[in-house]
């Protein structure tokens, strides 16, 4: 559980100038909203300095008998504090806007980084953090900008005052700023202890939305085999983990203001001590020296909000950099070059190919096979031998470590990715549809497809009558991912999305679950069209799928061991009579008649 909380494969660590660099790149295309954002904020700085200046002003009119210009003095000061309202009513919703399209184009180029990740991204990264990255992730990035323009206008209140300060007496603008070097080390302090904790608080916040994706997408499992307490279970050590992370980074954004305020203090004291002194000798008057009083505040406020603030911005710029680490990871999959595919005729060539997982683990040993266009193989053997891994290499979903694998005689490496799969119909051992209806689904690998096309393809089957056992047809929503459906009816859907694309190549990793004679009739008649028209690869587990192979290939821990018809392979007396008798020889028609007069001659 704890190295949940480690760093990804693909984290990488940023400077804090580039992350400013490339987090302002979003805003770019929004150079006029930034300008009077800008004008907005260094305007309303001046009106915040304004306030104490005439404060001060009023006070030196106190002692006078002419209050004209102490009315002037006070009509401005409530004339200033309406314009200050208004524009900061107007700077809060132009600022509200851009944040919103900031997030939503960052969250747009995250979730386009996630998709286009290959398959052995996700082998080694879990589902949930890359979803807590986009989501709670680029939220986090906006508190950035909400933060920077507040401490951009503190910091020209700094330097209005600090020159207003110089200007009525130097000895004391000299006291306030050899205070400056100690806050801005502390400040620094804070810094990188809040740069810290907030990673590791994003870090833990990914662990409880990777804990809750799972937990709930295997809900059921987990109710068959009354498991709903460990999974709470599981999840409140999970939470309770990133409780006490978050609880330490907020005991270190609490010390932040305490301490910082105990320095203001000192400093405070200090121009109240050195400027009653000043004002004693005469060296400057009592306007000036309530004046350093009041804005002494202003003046170190911003140095002790940029610090209080910079857990708040430490943690928005870790969740910008975890952001930017998933944009800018890469797929293990390189194409040398980027051919489109037109047209395909279907022959695959592996020549003496290497691929593994995990180095020095070969899965695949100097592995050669050739397949010729529109020939249909079946690939047989024990887990582990190597079979879905030769179908996910031709759908170029992991990038092989020597050797080469040959498609129409052109190496693979050099096809526009993209262009090739549009050729492929693959269907996963586990079907997975989308929430949708049916025809959505069969839809789903031509979107052009028009309704009689669907409708076509679906009756093709069976002259229909597998339609007839939904409740709507083609309109029966099927639930999420196909829940409302029947595993064989879920695979039967799958290939006929295949059907309706008509790929030269096909792939399938066929399901293992049990499916009713009825339904196994229909999907054994859409794989058989389909395997009419396209070279396929077939991981099959069913004895009707071996059967309908041109040649069956037996593998063995990455090699092949046998290969050819199922009368030869059976003939021969090897390795695949033994699988032959031990998973498949059970679904055959004479055994399960041979079994029924069994047992009725035994009743």
């Amino acid at each position: 559980m704890f190295n949940s909380l480690n760093q990804d494969s693909y984290d990488r660590l940023y400077s804090d100038s580039y992350l400013f660099k490339r987090i302002g790149s979003y805003f770019s295309q929004q150079k006029r909203t930034l300008w009077t954002i800008a004008a907005l904020l260094v305007f309303f700085s001046l009106l915040g300095s304004i306030f104490p200046v005439l404060i001060a002003s009023s006070i030196d009119y106190l002692n006078t008998d002419d209050n004209r210009p102490l009315l002037l003095l006070l009509g401005g000061l409530f004339i200033a504090s309406i314009i200050d309202y208004l524009l900061n009513w107007w700077r809060g919703r132009m600022i509200t806007r851009l944040i919103g399209e900031g997030i939503a184009q960052m969250r747009s180029d995250a979730f386009a980084s996630a998709v286009n990740r290959d398959l052995g991204f996700y082998d080694d990264n879990k589902s949930g953090k890359i979803v807590s990255r986009i989501t709670s992730d680029t939220q986090e990035f906006g508190n950035i900008l909400v933060i920077f323009t507040d401490i951009f206008v503190q910091l020209v209140q700094l330097i209005l005052l600090g020159a207003v300060l110089i200007s009525r007496s130097i000895e004391l603008s000299v006291v306030v700023l050899l205070w400056l070097p100690i806050f801005i080390g502390m400040s620094l302090v804070f810094r990188h202890l809040s740069r810290i904790v907030g990673r590791q608080g994003s870090r833990a916040m990914a662990a409880v939305n990777d804990n809750i994706q799972e937990s709930v997408s295997g809900i059921s499992i987990a109710k068959n085999f009354r498991r709903e307490g460990l999974i709470y279970e599981e999840f409140v050590a999970v939470n309770s983990l990133s409780y006490n992370i978050n609880l330490k980074r907020g005991y270190v954004l609490a010390l932040i203001f305490p301490v910082l305020n105990i320095l203001s203090g000192f400093g405070t004291a200090s121009i109240i001590y050195f400027g009653g002194m000043a004002a004693i000798a005469g060296s400057i008057n009592v306007g000036s020296w309530y004046l350093f009083i009041q804005s002494v505040d202003r003046f170190w406020f911003p140095i002790i909000n940029l610090a209080s603030f910079w857990g708040q911005l430490q943690q928005g710029l870790s969740a910008a950099e975890r952001i930017f680490a998933l944009i800018d990871s890469t797929n293990m999959v390189n194409q040398i070059a980027d051919v489109p595919t037109n047209e395909l005729r279907g022959k695959i060539e592996f020549k003496d190919l290497v691929f593994e997982y995990k180095p020095n683990n070969p899965v695949l040993d100097h592995f050669s096979l050739s397949i010729r266009p529109g020939e249909s193989i079946a690939f047989v053997g024990h887990t582990g031998a190597g079979k879905s891994t030769i179908a996910k290499l031709i759908a170029r979903f992991y990038e092989f470590q020597s050797g080469e694998l040959l498609i129409d005689d052109k190496d693979i490496r050099t096809l526009n990715v993209q262009s090739f799969r549009s050729k492929l119909g693959i269907v996963s051992q586990s079907p997975f549809l989308f929430s949708g209806t049916i025809a959505d689904n069969i839809r789903y690998s031509k979107l052009d497809a028009t309704d009689e096309e669907v409708e076509a393809v679906a009756r093709s089957i069976g002259d229909g009558e597998w339609l007839e056992t939904l409740p709507d047809g083609l309109q029966t929503d099927v639930g999420e991912r196909g829940a409302r459906l029947s595993m064989g009816q879920r695979q039967l859907v799958s290939l006929l999305r295949v059907l309706l694309q008509r790929p030269p190549i096909f792939i399938l990793d066929e399901a293992t679950a049990s499916i009713d004679p009825f339904t196994e009739t229909q999907i054994q008649e859409a794989l058989d069209k389909i395997l009419a028209q396209s070279t396929s690869i077939l991981i099959a587990h069913r004895l009707s799928t071996v059967r309908s192979a041109d040649r069956i290939i037996v593998l063995s821990q990455g090699k092949i061991i046998e290969q050819g018809s199922h009368q030869s392979l059976m003939s021969a007396g090897g390795h695949y009579a033994e699988l032959y008798n031990t998973y498949f020889r059970h679904q055959s028609l004479s055994y399960i008649e041979n079994s029924r007069q069994m047992l009725a001659e035994g009743s």
